[in-house]
């Protein structure tokens, strides 16, 4: 089993731990597809064997393109997407299996913000109603339920007129307040943030992120907080995962990671920050083609989670300085201090300059063989 200890190794027990996480999807065709066409049941892996810890306030970051299983991975620890295998255990407690928490008591540890604040409120119910529910969900009092939906409204920065209002009476910005406000409402511990404000314009994005700092302070939330804007993940995060087809590729603490990105693929994620100053050097296509139709340089048939697991690693047919080995030998998340030095062609230095002399981890999944044949 292959472990990711995201952070230094604390004697206190982690809030939330995933263990060798997995999650696949089996994928069948139609009837005629498989009869006339001969095509086959595909088995996609959205999460691949991830495990880490989160601890009490903490934020962990976690980045990568879309459909690499960030949000299936972030469904599986709060028990709405149940493995294929391996744990999540909340405060030592598992979260699946025959022995596990009950549901209830789940909902009142953990909860979710989604990506789409409309689609995830009920249509037909009023902000009271839906604050209201989760209230009820905890065994709150009828006669105490109106006056904590009141003060949870005007916590989350909504007006006391918006409590009889229908979700589609409201902005985006106020919608995902409300689903805010009704996550707090259960009281969790632990909040996964599933792109809470990719919907929102940047005015607004400013007032959830402020508002989501504010929250941890107060209630001592730890959040999983997923996202692609890599400068939100870098000003809220403690620490930051980096995902690439339903595995972790580098994890460190967030200045770290971004003054210092080993991982080809994180450098080009952080390259396309405006003003990043990174600059990838690219391989010519003769010498992609070197490699062979089954080599590193050959292309992927499919991309995201919807893929088959392949030999090597996952990101060798994307990779600038890809090897042969990359292709054939699979790499493991390992401190990079067993490794060289990071690829070369990229000037990193998007965050604060990092310590050197920092023990703090910083785990990369690669040959670091950049660049041999």
């Amino acid at each position: 089993m292959e472990v990711m200890g995201l952070t230094p190794r604390d004697p206190r027990t982690p809030l939330v731990s995933a263990v060798d996480v997995t999650k696949h999807f089996i994928m069948t065709e139609s009837f005629l597809a498989r009869r006339l066409g001969g095509a086959a049941t595909r088995r996609t892996r959205a999460v691949d064997g991830v495990t880490l810890d989160i601890f009490r306030g903490q934020t962990v970051g976690l980045v990568g393109e879309s459909g690499c299983g960030k949000s299936t991975f972030g469904r599986t620890l709060v028990g709405l997407t149940e493995p294929t295998s391996g744990q999540v255990f909340y405060e030592g407690s598992a979260v699946w299996g025959r022995d596990r928490l009950g549901r209830g008591e789940l909902k009142d540890k953990a909860q979710i913000i989604f990506q789409n604040p409309y689609s995830s409120l009920n249509p037909r119910y009023t902000v009271r109603r839906i604050v209201g529910t989760a209230l009820a969900a905890r065994g709150v009092k009828p006669a105490d339920g109106e006056r904590e939906t009141q003060s949870l409204v005007r916590r989350v920065g909504l007006a006391p007129d918006h409590l009889d209002r229908y979700p589609h009476q409201l902005s985006g910005g106020q919608r995902q307040r409300v689903g805010i406000a009704r996550a707090l409402a259960m009281r969790p511990q632990f909040i996964v943030a599933d792109e809470p404000l990719s919907s929102l314009d940047v005015s607004v994005q400013a007032q959830i992120i402020g508002l989501l700092q504010d929250l941890q302070r107060e209630y001592g939330l730890s959040y999983l907080l997923i996202s692609h804007d890599l400068r939100v993940v870098y000003y809220m995060s403690d620490t930051v995962a980096v995902m690439y087809r339903g595995q972790i590729v580098e994890s460190a603490p967030a200045e770290e990671l971004f003054a210092r990105p080993s991982h080809p693929y994180t450098q080009q994620l952080l390259s396309a920050i405006p003003g990043s100053g990174h600059r990838l050097s690219r391989r010519s296509s003769r010498q992609t083609r070197a490699l062979g139709p089954n080599g590193a340089g050959a292309r992927a048939s499919a991309s995201g989670e919807e893929h088959e697991q392949r030999r090597g690693c996952g990101f060798a047919h994307r990779c600038p300085n890809a090897a042969r080995m990359c292709a054939t030998e699979y790499p493991v998340l390992a401190p990079l201090s067993k490794y060289s030095d990071p690829c070369p062609g990229v000037a990193v230095g998007v965050g604060p300059s990092a310590d050197p002399d920092s023990t703090s981890p910083h785990l990369v999944r690669c040959h670091r063989e950049c660049g041999s044949q």
